[in-house]
């Protein structure tokens, strides 16, 4: 799934060059991926939940409201955390937050607790918006501004892969048929595992010797982007496709084990979500062509 992109009134100066950026590209990239596992994991997580709490659907989506929510709510926020702390700071903060998130999982899931469940989406939404705000000015900055579009599109193409993996891998852990738990407890054992591996990548960004970039804010002109109609537009485009988006994925895994429908388990039903992020994917590349040619 593509993550959405925040608006950020912090603009980063560009670099000259891309040459010799390899591994700051190389680690921004790999968030992108974190951001594709994280937020598909949500497809797993509602038809689970769903059956742990016996809940109707308009409280499983709570899941995606209480996760895409935090976009709304902290991207500001955000903005000024980066003011203040600078870019690679707020990325080692963002992540530590996403760990957080994924750490609070462990005790909702041992007091089957749905509502302690939603802060731990939220927490987790929060540092991926920080995230977000951090990075996508980051690695459009690593070079020239003529090529930032490529940069961003081959970030946004391991976002794309992380979505197709990741309910193949949500269903494995969380969906299984097997052996495995399949009450709340089921969503511990990957969500320690995400916690570690955002760990990891914290501390190595941390120690990483990431390249400064010069921040500029322009307070008397915080509003001055309004005036563009192109962005508005924008806004609401992205608003009404994401929300189809989301939608549609967070409730195939439901609707594929419908009786009347295909009669699927959730496991074999995750299989058809990786299928429709993988053909999102595929329209995304199209895009990449299609805007290569067009205006």
């Amino acid at each position: 799934m593509e993550v959405k992109q925040n608006t950020s009134t912090v603009l980063a100066t560009p670099l000259p060059e891309t040459k010799g950026y390899s591994g700051p590209i190389a680690l921004m990239v790999s968030l992108f991926f974190i951001f594709g596992i994280i937020t598909v994991f949500n497809d797993v997580l509602i038809p689970h939940l769903k059956s742990v709490f016996s809940l109707s659907y308009i409280q499983a989506m709570l899941i995606q409201f209480a996760f895409f929510s935090a976009y709304f709510l902290m991207s500001l926020p955000a903005s000024k955390v980066i003011n203040r702390f600078g870019y690679k700071n707020s990325i080692v903060i963002g992540l530590l937050v996403v760990m957080g998130g994924c750490l609070l999982f462990y005790p909702a899931a041992s007091l089957v607790l749905y509502p302690l469940f939603l802060l731990a989406l939220f927490i987790m939404a929060s540092g991926i918006t920080l995230l977000q705000v951090s990075v996508n000015p980051y690695i459009s900055a690593l070079g020239s501004p003529e090529t930032a579009s490529s940069r961003l599109n081959l970030a946004g193409g391991f976002n794309s892969l992380a979505t197709v993996m990741g309910p193949l891998i949500g269903a494995h852990f969380i969906l299984s048929n097997g052996d495995i738990q399949r009450g709340a407890e089921a969503v511990q054992p990957p969500y320690l595992f995400l916690a570690v591996f955002v760990l990891i990548v914290a501390i190595i960004i941390h120690f990483y010797q990431l390249p400064k970039l010069a921040i500029e804010t322009e307070p008397k002109k915080k509003k001055g982007a309004w005036k563009f109609r192109n962005l508005r537009l924008g806004i609401v485009a992205i608003f009404l496709y994401v929300g189809a988006e989301v939608t549609i994925g967070s409730f195939l895994i439901n609707y594929f084990s419908l009786e009347h429908i295909a009669g699927l388990s959730e496991q074999q039903a995750a299989k058809y979500v990786s299928l429709y992020w993988g053909g999102a994917m595929i329209g995304r590349f199209i895009g990449v062509l299609f805007l290569g040619r067009v205006k």
